[in-house]
């Protein structure tokens, strides 16, 4: 049996964590460190990607990398949303002790994940020409963005099998293994940027190759992990199957966070067809912001995903008072990291957006919408360490109807009155992502506060009293 091997398994072959005994602050940190790592490097990918083609192709192939993050997120965002649910199953089987059970799961999201391997290819493939028309993407940006998105989505499984690796690792608090991966990843992907681009001139055709030949090596590594563990998340090829019961389960929790991420990533289809009206130009501005955003996002999503596994742990012994103050620490965590890093940004972003495009105009649209956008990145930290516990506990229904209802319901409704009835100028545009966030963070927090933080029926076993002590 499973849980007999892991019992047998030599103490220093493990990276698994038990998160539901010891101290908060250092489970949350020291699994977050390793995870915001990760996430620099996987941006990385991009951000290679955007200054190569920035400073050594074209403007246009500039504009044409950068502003395809929407449609890519789109298809990516249903995977990650169902990535999400298996973690969240693992997690909670975890801190119960059901290993027979994570088995089970493992062999399912695996399965799941060669089979929309397949489907995403074919649907990402079909639905490039019909979005990059929706987003009224310039002429001059057209063919680069056509090439760059049919390369991406044909090499698309490499990014799902690693991303439901590493997921399924850190929903066992496994978040540093991920991170040597992306490590490689990523250094590959540099290299081999420079090689296609500064050696071949392919262009951006070569960035969008050497992306994802770089997922694929990640995809690799994160495999022979999973085949050769000793824990309870060893793959096994021959019981690769779908357990209808684990599915459900996956697609409890899985299916609201995937339709949130989807749909959320498919207004940014509208947002950017808003941005895309005032020129190329505005559009690497931009671009260029986009990817300083996302990199001060990157410390309280990690934080966040800590929050999931955290609560997933100790929800599924029952313990729900130490998942609330694991919260709580998560969220002043995340504020603290996100104050911090706002000064330099403001302080140098016009440095910041030279760094991926040196042209002046680029730089002046770039800084306007660094300087006013990144003070309210503070509200973010409240809706993304919330939604995290949430999911932790089997509850995803909520976060995606409150993110669903602020970033497309409410948002859609401001930039189009914006637009057409008040002031259709950048700045008022762009401030409709901090009215959003806003509104999210504000019902979010007072629908965390209010709901009892419980373990749900996603697992059903359940756990002697006595261990539900602090």
């Amino acid at each position: 049996m499973e849980l007999s091997i892991i019992k047998a398994a030599p103490s220093g072959k493990r990276r698994d964590v038990d998160m539901t005994q010891g101290s908060i602050f250092r489970h949350i940190l020291t699994f977050s460190l390793p995870l915001l790592a990760g996430n620099v490097f996987q941006q990385l990918y991009n951000m290679v990607d955007t200054w190569v083609v920035g400073n050594y192709v074209s403007n246009a192939a500039f504009s044409a990398v950068g502003t395809v993050g929407p449609i890519i997120n789109t298809l990516i965002g249903l995977f990650m949303g169902l990535a999400s649910g298996a973690g969240a199953v693992i997690s909670q089987y975890y801190g119960a002790k059901r290993f027979d059970k994570v088995q089970e799961t493992v062999h399912t999201a695996m399965l799941m994940t060669l089979i929309l391997s397949v489907l995403f290819t074919g649907i990402g493939l079909g639905m490039t020409p019909a979005m990059l028309r929706f987003m009224k993407t310039p002429a001059d940006v057209m063919p680069e963005s056509t090439l760059y998105l049919n390369i991406y989505f044909a090499g698309i499984t490499g990014l799902l099998i690693y991303n439901m690796g590493a997921g399924i690792l850190r929903a066992i608090g496994d978040s540093r293994r991920p991170f040597y991966f992306l490590m490689v990843s990523a250094g590959m992907n540099i290299l081999l940027d420079l090689v296609f681009v500064l050696g071949f001139h392919m262009g951006v055709e070569g960035v969008a190759l050497a992306t994802v030949i770089s997922q694929a090596v990640s995809a690799v590594l994160v495999v022979i992990l999973l085949l050769r563990t000793e824990s309870c998340v060893r793959l096994h090829p021959r019981k690769l199957a779908i357990h209808m019961d684990m599915l459900k389960k996956i697609f409890r929790v899985g299916i609201p966070a995937a339709l949130q991420l989807a749909v959320t990533a498919f207004s940014n289809i509208f947002v950017q067809s808003y941005i895309n009206y005032f020129g190329s130009d505005c559009m690497s501005g931009w671009t260029a912001y986009a990817k300083i955003d996302q990199l001060m996002f990157l410390p309280m999503q990690s934080i966040a995903l800590a929050s999931t596994t955290f609560v997933g742990q100790n929800l599924g012994c029952g313990r729900e008072e130490r998942a609330r103050k694991g919260v709580n620490t998560a969220l002043l965590m995340a504020l603290g990291c996100t104050a911090i890093l706002l000064l330099p940004v403001e302080a140098f972003a016009p440095y910041l957006v030279r760094f991926f495009n040196k042209k002046a105009e680029v730089v002046a649209w770039g800084t306007l919408l660094l300087r006013w956008m990144s003070p309210f990145y503070l509200l973010c930290c409240i809706n993304q360490v919330c939604s995290g516990a949430l999911r932790g506990a089997g509850n995803s229904r909520a976060s995606m109807v409150i993110m669903l209802g602020s970033f497309v319901v409410f948002r859609q409704c401001y930039l189009f009155i914006m637009a057409n009835f008040i002031r259709n100028e950048l700045i008022y545009i762009a401030m409709g992502y901090p009215a959003g966030w806003f509104v999210c963070s504000t019902i979010t927090y007072i629908y965390y506060r209010r709901v009892k933080l419980s373990r749900s029926c996603l697992v059903e076993e359940t756990v002697p009293p006595e261990s539900g002590k602090i």
